[in-house]
């Protein structure tokens, strides 16, 4: 089985993630994406509740049976991705990949136990505009150049304390966060 790791705040997951995660298993015919909620991340302050965030993941994962919410990452622990992608290795015998914006894999050689990270799995990056895409040593890498990301959580967020509904977030999404008047000032 090819699994896909596929991990953030999703504060709130919106429809560029599930389309990088589309791709992706287009793509290199995953069989699954496993979409993680970050407990608590080591880089990023997630203020929306876990809990929340979760079902947002799990009702857009709804709309795809490749698609699979997990919460591997649920507890007061920090969120180290190599104890994730230790998990989902010890879980599953197939290869394992790791889907992650060009921003943050900028970033990798300040994760913690890095080095392990980038032994353990094949990175699949999605360009994002003004961030490159320069592998470490020792990492391999399969592009995606052609995914539009019109908008972050962050936008988004800032959208909703506005009282703006994003077309970006899946409708059952949306409906949640109004629901649970999530973002609200």
């Amino acid at each position: 089985m090819k699994t896909a790791i596929f991990g953030g705040t999703f504060n709130p997951i919106h429809s560029a993630h599930l389309a990088m995660a589309r791709l992706a298993a287009d793509r290199l015919g995953l069989d699954r994406v496993l979409f993680i909620p970050a407990g608590h991340p080591p880089h990023k302050e997630a203020a929306t509740p876990y809990e929340d965030r979760y079902r947002m993941v799990e009702l857009a994962c709804a709309a795809d049976p490749r698609f699979e919410p997990s919460r591997l990452e649920e507890g007061d622990e920090t969120s180290y991705s190599i104890h994730t992608i230790e998990r989902v290795k010890a879980a599953d015998s197939g290869p394992v990949y790791f889907i992650i914006g060009s921003d943050a894999f900028e970033e990798i050689t300040s994760w913690f136990r890095w080095r392990d990270v980038i032994a353990a799995v094949e990175f699949i990056v999605v360009a994002r505009p003004g961030h490159s895409i320069d592998p470490p040593a020792g990492a391999t890498v399969q592009r995606l150049d052609d995914v539009a990301l019109p908008e972050s959580s962050s936008e988004i967020r800032r959208a909703l304390a506005r009282g703006e509904i994003s077309p970006e977030l899946p409708p059952a999404v949306a409906e949640y966060i109004q629901t649970h008047g999530l973002y609200r000032k």
